[in-house]
């Protein structure tokens, strides 16, 4: 079912959008969390940080895939917005089209530089082999990653952000029995989690396909459709691959991060994977505002509708920063029986108050600032969904810098501590630039169109 979110009140609309996407990322990272859980309790705390010790290749590499068809759904967005469905299924065959492309490529270079970038990135020797076997299959799973994500991204942005929840609710249940039955029955280790991963996520993928496929008329490709554009492509790739590298340069200084922090040894690995864990699933409505954002901003300029964007982006900050105090609240009082989740009963008690107490102070510092995390999210994908993608590679930069800095300078000199403070300062830099690039971008839309409050 399509959804016009381009009239009513923009709270109602939001709320009524982004819960569904919400809880659809919140099975995700359920999922994730599990994973993680059944490594750290079936295979032990250097087997844990060895999955963790990819996390920020992982988000450099997945998340250009997933910001690339964020973005190739913005286009479909503003044309359905429009009304143009004509033109909006042109869209997605290209859209296809560049995508087979980018799964070719990214596949065949990120598996073959497996290792070496996990040595580059200084992963300790004592879990390298087990990173390596987990990361392999992730990668070589990248088709799967693009496959689900693009169908996905074309059903929210025709506004209908309920279906992907309940593949991803299918999706996220199967993910934790195929844990389970490869590590705890079948016991393959850290790839059987890989295994897991990726076949429930395919599972999700063939979901979408034949949910489009029956239930869209409007997104049916016919003959006329089915034709190569370079003009259409290069629109895709005008939005697409600056959203995928808003991704990899925000990575990026994780990665920085994450190498200075490997250099501290496993145990703090383990500390970090941990904290990062909790701290992403506790994110998650941001995430989803962000998502909600986009769409809102791209069916508004499609539809001309600018003067509807400052109440959008007030009322979507707003539900952010209500979460960020009811998640700061969660994460004070029961970090460490969170914590306890990951851990072994077989790790000593040493190691075990060791990890808790520094996920604790990871969490903390996140914790105390998602607030600007909000403004990082709405803004950033508000100013996508507008069509100014581009400049959020910009913001991209300012993360890397933030947390370049941190990784180069503050852990070296401080440690852990020094780590706790990377995403805050990232988040702090980011928003520097993404307020004013915002109204800048309002009201060059306001020019073009003549709309204004």
């Amino acid at each position: 079912m399509t959804k016009d979110l381009t009239s009513g009140h923009p709270l109602k609309i939001i709320l009524s959008f982004a819960l569904p996407v919400f809880f659809g990322y919140l099975f995700q990272q359920f999922y994730n969390l599990v994973d993680t859980i059944i490594v750290g309790q079936f295979l032990g705390v250097d087997a844990l940080a060895a999955v963790g010790a990819t996390g920020s290749l992982n988000f450099m590499i997945i998340g250009f895939c997933m910001g690339i068809c964020s973005g190739f759904a913005i286009p479909v967005a503003q044309r359905f917005g429009a009304g143009d469905y004509t033109a909006m299924r042109q869209f997605i065959f290209n859209s296809w089209i560049l995508v087979l492309f980018f799964s070719v490529v990214l596949t065949t270079f990120t598996v073959i530089f497996c290792r070496p970038m996990l040595v580059a990135l200084k992963t300790p020797q004592n879990i390298l082999d087990m990173s390596c076997s987990y990361f392999e299959i992730i990668l070589a799973g990248i088709p799967v990653v693009f496959f689900y994500n693009i169908l996905s991204g074309i059903i929210r942005s025709v506004g209908d952000s309920k279906t992907p929840l309940y593949f991803l609710l299918i999706s996220a249940v199967m993910n934790i029995a195929l844990d389970l039955l490869f590590i705890a029955v079948f016991r393959l280790g850290i790839p059987g989690a890989a295994y897991a991963t990726v076949i429930s996520t395919l599972f999700s993928g063939v979901l979408c396909f034949f949910y489009m496929k029956v239930k869209f008329e409007i997104l049916r490709l016919q003959k006329a459709d089915k034709v190569p554009s370079t003009k259409k492509m290069k629109t895709l790739l005008g939005i697409g691959v600056p959203m995928g590298l808003q991704y990899s340069i925000t990575a990026i200084g994780s990665v920085i991060l994450q190498s200075a922090v490997n250099v501290l040894g496993s145990v703090y690995v383990a500390s970090m994977v941990t904290a990062q864990k909790i701290s992403i699933f506790f994110s998650t409505p941001f995430d989803a505002l962000g998502t909600t954002m986009a769409t809102y901003g791209g069916q508004h300029v499609g539809a001309k509708k600018i003067e509807r964007l400052n109440p959008g982006l007030f009322w979507g900050c707003m539900v952010g920063f209500a979460w960020s105090l009811v998640a700061l609240v969660i994460l004070f009082f029961f970090s460490d029986k969170l914590s306890a989740f990951f851990i072994s009963k077989n790790e000593s008690a040493d190691t075990t108050a060791f990890v808790i107490v520094h996920v604790f102070y990871f969490l903390m510092a996140n914790g105390v600032t998602y607030w600007l995390l909000v403004l990082v999210n709405c803004v950033r994908f508000m100013i996508q969904g507008m069509g100014f993608s581009r400049l959020a590679i910009l913001a991209g930069v300012f993360e890397l810098v933030g947390r370049g800095v941190i990784g180069l300078v503050f852990v070296p000199l401080f440690g852990f501590t020094g780590a706790c403070l990377a995403s805050p300062l990232a988040w702090v830099l980011a928003d520097s630039f993404l307020i004013p690039a915002y109204f800048a971008c309002r009201k060059k839309l306001v020019t073009m169109f003549g709309k204004g409050e």
